[in-house]
């Protein structure tokens, strides 16, 4: 898939931005809306590299708020500034708004169907197989940046998955080290000497 350069992005149709997050936020359930949001944008439109993407979702991650939509806001912008940040999360959240509206006024009807627990716990075995294709996808571009990449990604799983310590205290001690042990060094490619 083609990627799109910077002059590209303005091509990108608010219409189009607001139909695809639409979709994403209308028929994903159970957490795999950052999983889907890479797949349509990344891989199935080349409006972002796969590169600024997961930049994306780690400036997401520090940030207040849900993931899900602070990706939303973050690919929006990037492709068509403030009105494209405003477009994408308004379509991730029309969705789910008028969704759950919807699911309140019918909710003890919908305990009572038959098999509609067993229907949800499929939709969550879904949404996690989504997040961990998602994750490898990670791990694979993080491999391809060196063993401290990999290192820290590993140790911040250790810390906030396995030990279950806060999150934000172990990435306000990892993402400074993360930094330093990445920061160009010498003469090369990335160095302003180059």
């Amino acid at each position: 898939m083609r990627q799109l350069t910077g002059k590209q992005h303005a091509a990108v149709r608010l219409v189009d931005i607001y139909r695809v997050f639409f979709e994403i936020g209308l028929l994903s359930f159970g957490g795999g809306l950052m999983s889907w949001i890479h797949r349509e944008v990344v891989e199935r439109r080349g409006w972002m590299t796969r590169e600024e993407f997961l930049s994306g979702v780690a400036l997401s991650q520090i940030l207040p708020g849900v993931n899900s939509t602070n990706v939303s806001v973050f690919v929006g912008q990037r492709l068509r500034g403030a009105v494209g940040a405003a477009v994408a999360l308004t379509g991730v959240l029309t969705g789910p708004f008028a969704g759950v509206v919807f699911a309140a006024t019918i909710y003890q009807w919908l305990l009572g169907a038959p098999g509609f627990t067993s229907a949800v716990a499929g939709v969550a075995a879904a949404a996690i197989g989504m997040l961990l294709r998602f994750g490898i996808e990670a791990g694979r571009l993080a491999a391809l940046r060196g063993p401290v990449a990999v290192l820290v990604m590993g140790v911040t799983f250790v810390a906030v998955g396995l030990l279950r310590w806060p999150m934000l205290p172990v990435v306000a001690v990892m993402a400074p080290l993360s930094v330093a042990a990445c920061w160009p060094r010498g003469e090369g490619r990335d160095s302003p000497h180059a």
